[in-house]
């Protein structure tokens, strides 16, 4: 139950926010990613790694996400995808569009 409260709040607070872990490659890639389209204080990084709760995070957002691998990267509320996912948004300029009209650039 906690870990479904600290995962509801982080995603509620931080319009935008990475589930992540500090060494993995594809967290680094949707870092930035992301850091391309808006400056990293926009952001919110949760580093699963460095926190004594990662399996029932992770099993948390394997729940609400259908996929408990890192990362895992919310845009207001909505779940984006994974590394590749928000590359491939910034990419196309999908990621720029979606956070313009969330109000976020």
């Amino acid at each position: 139950m906690a870990a479904k409260s600290f995962v509801d709040k982080a995603i509620k607070d931080n319009k935008v926010i990475i589930f992540s872990k500090s060494y993995c490659p594809y967290c680094k890639k949707a870092k930035s990613a992301l850091g391309s389209v808006i400056p990293s204080d926009k952001f919110h990084v949760v580093e699963l790694d460095q926190r004594s709760d990662t399996d029932s995070l992770q099993d948390y957002l394997l729940e609400i996400t259908g996929g408990r691998s890192v990362p895992r990267v919310f845009v207001d509320g909505q779940f984006i995808g994974g590394g590749d996912d928000t590359v491939q948004l910034a990419a196309s300029g999908q990621l720029k569009q979606l956070l313009a009209s969330k109000g976020i650039l």
